[in-house]
């Protein structure tokens, strides 16, 4: 390609506008950018040069409008792209197309110069250029892609007054969907509303917006009811509703119900395509059914599927997340047979898996394999084996893979450096460690509260206080804020070096900082760092209890294990109230895989088990959208521990009525939980009465609403009020008036 040699000294940027044409830019100082049209070899060399401070010079007669738009289409500078349109139209007997409006308005949009979006039309008015609608959906995607939603519900009155345009369908569709993709969820109703008021027909395409809107929100029934709404518009739903809803189903935990929907789906004649079995094959693998999900793909291969990357994917992450990790690999063998390539997600899977089973050369070997393939791993594959090399003690190699990572142009994140601080700190590297904190700051990689809280604990345990107060000046300084596990960590510190008073002093700058948790326990934890200091005294139940009890309510289950550990070591036996605190603290802190064998090894020892340790465990479950775990879990107490307590019942209730279950399940604890003399919690009910109302279950509600106001303790007058109430139809205010009987503990919403 020949340059001019005007531009020999200068930067330039250039990009083709026409096959055999390139258009440059040059710098020059004091003279601003210089637009050139520059001809390729085949042609002689054509240098037309016009500054855009000067007066405008005639553009070439061959110079079209598209050339002009394919250019500011190709160019990445967006500023010179503007340039470059505002100096072609003031060229004379040239005029920009809408198309070339339009794309300034996209590169105005990607910079949120919305006050320049304005001008820029009123401009496309002045000229006489048509507007469409979808110059105005560029504005809808401009202000949504900058988090600008509610001035994405006004694009539809603005284009109307100033422009005189309606919103169609379409633009309504496209509108919703940025909502959602948004998570707009409370604005969503106000645009359908608008849609509705304006009298605009929905599509299919509209119901399947909405429907995916209700299931991200987790309100399958009213999604399931949307869809059966869609025959009344003469609408039927497609491949697309249907999988939406299988896909909520699934999100919800309940395979059965997307299960359901694909025979409702068959019935109506949809066909099922690729998309609609591997997001069934996903929920199989999802809740570890993986025999069922390979049976499943089987039977859908008589049918005429063919599995593609997606379904081999899928099924390798599952069966790693199983554990079966070698009939994961034979599943990538066969993928590969079948012409698909293992992606970085295919191998970080397998590696994940491998690591997870402890199999670390297994899983090095797998990332040799995975860099032979061509396939670039990226920083949660490094990140993976990282973690796992630290937790093995084999530091040394971890750091080499980091070494690598940063040799193949992949920066280490805050997670790669936490591993490899974490690592030195464990094998007593402590000054290495601190190297790799200044390594790590001075890449550009930001500490997180826990690089700090690892490397104060180091400097702790080592005596070297005055070096850890001053890192938390550092962190402070830095925008870290400091946590409970800080100022855990220097109390401890300061209790084992002898400096009480200093250990007070901190604990009454936890105090001033807002953390007042444990000063309701000053007393104890001040008798405990006495005795900790004092030779030959052991700490009794009480003590231990009293410190469980806070390092489990503030989230340090390590120190909260510790001390159930140091217990067992001192004689002072652990009994289901201290398990039952320790459970209740793993659980809290998301860590319900370890609190259920907890609960088991618990049974193991012949303890029997009350709702203390049970309850937090099932409403983790819950929290899961596991419900039959938590269901199963509920009745294993009835069997085989202490009766389940009034919070017991109150928990699986609230998780049945948010789980989005069968109805029926709901009603059915309802009525037993009930008969035992428990009443539930408002805002339970509501949800329940909520759904049996929209699926016209209003004789159900009624049954329900009696029974529950015969055992609440309210005055006759009450109860033949609400009779009334629900006599005569009136739901909402027999409701409300049970609403202000029951015993709501939590906020209740108003069914007003």
């Amino acid at each position: 390609m020949a340059f001019s040699s005007c531009l020999k000294w200068y930067p330039s940027v250039h990009f083709h506008y026409q096959q055999h044409h390139v258009l440059s830019f040059s710098y020059k100082p004091n003279y601003g950018f210089t637009p050139c049209l520059v001809s390729t070899p085949k042609h002689h060399e054509l240098l037309i040069t016009h500054s855009l401070s000067s007066n405008p010079m005639p553009l070439t007669a061959d110079f079209t409008p598209s050339q002009l738009l394919q250019t500011i289409r190709d160019q990445t500078d967006d500023s010179t792209a503007i340039r470059l349109f505002h100096w072609a139209s003031k060229q004379p007997n040239f005029v920009p197309t809408i198309s070339i409006y339009e794309e300034i308005l996209r590169k105005l949009g990607k910079n949120g110069s919305f006050d320049s979006m304005r001008s820029v039309l009123q401009e496309v008015k002045q000229s006489g250029c048509q507007v469409s609608r979808g110059t105005f959906l560029i504005f809808v995607e401009s202000y949504a892609s900058f988090g600008l939603y509610e001035d994405v519900l006004g694009v539809p009155g603005f284009m109307e007054a100033e422009f005189g345009l309606e919103p169609d369908t379409h633009f309504f569709n496209f509108l919703l969907n940025v909502m959602v993709e948004g998570s707009k969820l409370k604005l969503i109703e106000t645009a359908h509303s608008n849609m509705v008021s304006r009298g605009i027909k929905p599509d299919v395409s509209t119901f399947n917006i909405l429907i995916k809107a209700l299931c991200r929100a987790h309100q399958i029934r009213p999604a399931i009811l949307m869809m059966e709404e869609m025959p009344n518009y003469g609408l039927s739903p497609d491949e697309k509703t249907f999988t939406t809803l299988m896909q909520g189903f699934i999100e919800e935990g309940n395979l059965e119900g997307a299960l359901r929907l694909r025979e409702q789906m068959v019935e109506a004649g949809c066909p099922v395509t690729n998309v609609t079995v591997n997001v069934l094959v996903n929920g199989f693998c999802k809740e570890g059914k993986i025999e069922e999900g390979l049976r499943f793909i089987d039977e859908m291969s008589n049918q005429g599927f063919f599995p593609d990357k997606f379904t081999f994917n899928t099924v390798v992450n599952g069966l790693c997340r199983a554990g079966h990790v070698k009939h994961a690999i034979e599943v990538m063998d066969m993928m590969l047979q079948e012409g698909f390539d293992p992606d970085v997600y295919t191998y970080n899977s397998m590696i994940a898996g491998l690591c997870k089973l402890g199999e670390v050369e297994e899983a090095v070997e797998i990332l040799d394999q995975m860099i032979s393939r061509d396939c670039s791993p990226n920083t949660v594959t490094y990140n993976t084996l990282i973690s796992m090399l630290c937790k093995d003690n084999q530091v040394e190699e971890a750091t080499k893979l980091a070494r690598v990572l940063t040799s193949k142009g992949i920066l280490p994140d805050v997670c790669t450096f936490n591993s490899l601080i974490q690592g030195l700190c464990l094998t007593r590297n402590h000054s290495i460690a601190m190297e790799l904190y200044e390594e790590m700051k001075n890449s550009g990689c930001r500490p997180d509260e826990f690089t700090y809280n690892m490397l104060i604990d180091s400097l702790c345990c080592r005596g070297k206080l005055e070096e850890a107060l001053s890192l938390l000046k550092e962190m402070e300084l830095g925008g870290c804020a400091r946590n409970v596990i800080t100022y855990n960590t220097l109390i401890d510190g300061f209790c084992k070096n002898k400096r009480i008073e200093e250990a007070e002093e901190i604990l009454t700058t936890w105090n001033s900082k807002g953390f007042r948790g444990m000063l309701r326990r000053v007393e104890e934890a001040a008798q405990l760092m006495d005795q900790m200091i004092m030779d030959g005294l052991k700490p009794d139940k009480f003590t231990y209890s009293s410190l469980l009890n806070y390092f489990c309510r503030e989230g340090d289950i390590k120190k909260a294990a510790d001390i159930v550990q140091t217990m067992t070591s001192n004689g002072c036996e652990p009994d289901i109230v201290t398990y039952g605190t320790l459970i209740g603290g793993l659980c809290k802190a998301g860590r319900i895989e370890v609190a259920t064998k907890l609960l088991r090894s618990i049974q193991m020892k012949g303890i029997v088990l009350t709702p203390h340790a049970y309850n937090p465990v099932i409403k983790a479950l819950f929290r899961r959208k596991r419900t039959k775990e938590a269901v199963r879990l509920f009745r294993e107490m009835m069997e085989k521990g202490d009766p389940p307590d009034a919070i017991s019942y109150k928990i699986v209730f609230r998780g049945l009525c948010n789980g989005g279950g069968p109805i029926g399940e709901a009603v059915d604890f309802l009525i037993e939980m009930i008969t035992k003399g428990i009443l539930p919690e408002f805002s339970s009910f509501y949800k329940l009465a909520e759904g049996l109302r929209a699926l016209s279950m209003e004789e159900t509600l009624i049954k329900l609403v009696v029974m529950v106001t015969e055992k609440s303790k309210c005055s006759e007058n009450e109860s033949k009020m609400i009779r009334g109430f629900l006599k005569i139809g009136k739901f909402e205010d027999a409701l409300a008036s049970l609403g202000d009987i029951l015993d709501d503990e939590m906020p209740r919403k108003s069914y007003r």
